[in-house]
């Protein structure tokens, strides 16, 4: 063994097995898995299934955790149709003639979500809404030739740590819009941040609390038609909810993991991504549409590929070098078995649910800063003890209330803690009673 291993090292330039690691910086590196050397791969399993069975997921708690991935119930068919050797194999479908399935699949995709968004075209997805939003203002930025973008106050950190990247190496200049004491966008704010630079502005409906923002229609007239609206929305709403191209919205963004992708530890997402006709040429992504074969009969191409490994650098939209084409097709599966009908039941239930838990909330006299504002599935509360004692009365209820904001998104009182609560239809009456109980405890 040791002559092998000495062959490799010889063969590979290096003394020994630390150096293939070199890369990694010591400080992260584990120095033991706790595995004995020479262990067989069945005994390693076991063990690995014993450190796995201490995970706890929402099926063992009552879960009220939202906050930008959600809980929605998955029809087995989406995973069934999405385990088929024709779809889980697929990649970027360069060959039409030997992709035509994968092909009408995400065209299927991109027609289900234009529809649902009311935008002219949707592309066949992006990495998730993050990813969408920083290629949305550089998108802005290219079409108007302005270098300022408007971004709210109050955003997902994760959304505003990938826009800020974007915008460090375009040499986009990041403008904050405060929010109002409805827990919306200030549109006085908005007027007096507007300067010759401004290229457009996103805004969130709902945003970041739950709150469905009812200035957001009031927008575009505040911007004008030479200043581009990106809006993010949560696709699952728009059931219930009035879709962004009534808000006459340049760009439509939004995390497509509600639709149908489940949990899954927070990942693969889906980043949705769709604009106005005249803009097309300038989308990221890739578009696949109709045609015709040489017999003349209907088939799918893809129509659009703007990334750099196909076309001149100069002239590309974006590097980004692939796409969630397989989380697409279990959107529109997902969607395909809902309809019209299944949406909006869905969102009605959604928004039904929410209520009665802001009532319950209220009942105990806790703190709901933007009571008066309507919300789709989540919520802000706010309660005056320490997260430390909120910690150990969840552990104790075998909870999870909510998503606690911390200093990145300005909330610093030790002895505050400020909780987004999200409730969907997967949310039992059972979750609702551990959930009355830690009110009790902490009221």
């Amino acid at each position: 063994m040791n002559d092998d291993l000495n062959e490799i090292f010889q063969e590979l330039n290096i003394k020994n097995v630390d150096e293939l690691f070199s890369d990694i910086p010591e400080q992260i590196r584990t120095s033991s898995l706790g595995l004995q050397n020479g262990m067989g791969e069945d005994e390693i399993r076991r063990i690995a299934a014993q450190y796995a069975s201490m995970n706890r997921t929402v099926n063992q708690l009552h879960s009220f955790l939202g906050f930008g991935i959600y809980n929605h119930f998955v029809p087995a068919a989406v995973a069934n149709i999405l385990n088929r050797n024709e779809f889980i194999t697929s990649y970027t479908p360069y060959q039409a003639e030997t992709s035509q399935g994968i092909m009408q699949a995400l065209f299927e995709y991109q027609s289900l979500l234009s529809e649902l968004l009311q935008m002219d075209a949707v592309n066949s997805s992006m990495y998730d809404a993050s990813t969408a939003l920083g290629e949305a203002a550089r998108m802005v930025v290219n079409i108007t030739g302005k270098d300022e973008f408007l971004i709210p106050q109050f955003m997902h950190h994760y959304k505003r740590a990938v826009i800020e990247n974007y915008a460090r190496g375009a040499g986009i200049r990041l403008k904050v819009v405060k929010f109002d004491q409805n827990g919306m966008i200030d549109l006085n704010d908005l007027k007096a941040s507007i300067t010759e630079r401004t290229s457009g502005v996103y805004v969130e409906y709902p945003n970041m609390f739950g709150i469905i923002d009812t200035n957001v229609p009031k927008v575009r007239n505040i911007i004008g038609d030479e200043r581009m609206l990106v809006i993010g929305v949560n696709p699952i709403s728009l059931g219930v909810l009035a879709p962004p191209g009534k808000f006459d919205a340049d760009i439509a963004i939004g995390e497509g993991q509600v639709l149908g992708l489940g949990l899954n530890f927070g990942g693969p997402l889906l980043g949705v991504f769709g604009a106005k006709e005249k803009y097309i040429r300038k989308m990221p992504g890739k578009l696949m549409g109709i045609t015709k074969d040489h017999n003349g009969r209907m088939a799918f191409a893809m129509i659009l590929q703007t990334r750099e490994q196909h076309i001149r650098r100069e002239k590309a939209i974006t590097n980004m070098t692939s796409n969630q084409a397989l989380m697409a097709v279990g959107s529109a599966v997902y969607l395909s078995l809902l309809g019209d009908s299944g949406l909006r039941k869905i969102g009605e239930i959604n928004m039904g649910r929410t209520k009665e838990l802001m009532d319950m909330v209220e009942e105990f006299g806790i703190s709901i800063p933007y009571s008066k504002s309507p919300v789709f599935n989540e919520f802000l509360i706010r309660i005056n003890a320490s997260k430390s004692f909120i910690n150990r009365i969840t552990k104790k209820l075998n909870l999870v209330p909510g998503y606690i904001l911390g200093k990145e998104y300005g909330f610093f009182d030790r002895n505050q803690v400020n909780m987004v609560v999200n409730v969907t239809e997967r949310t039992t009456d059972e979750d609702f009673n551990a959930f009355r109980e830690f009110l009790s405890e902490v009221a």
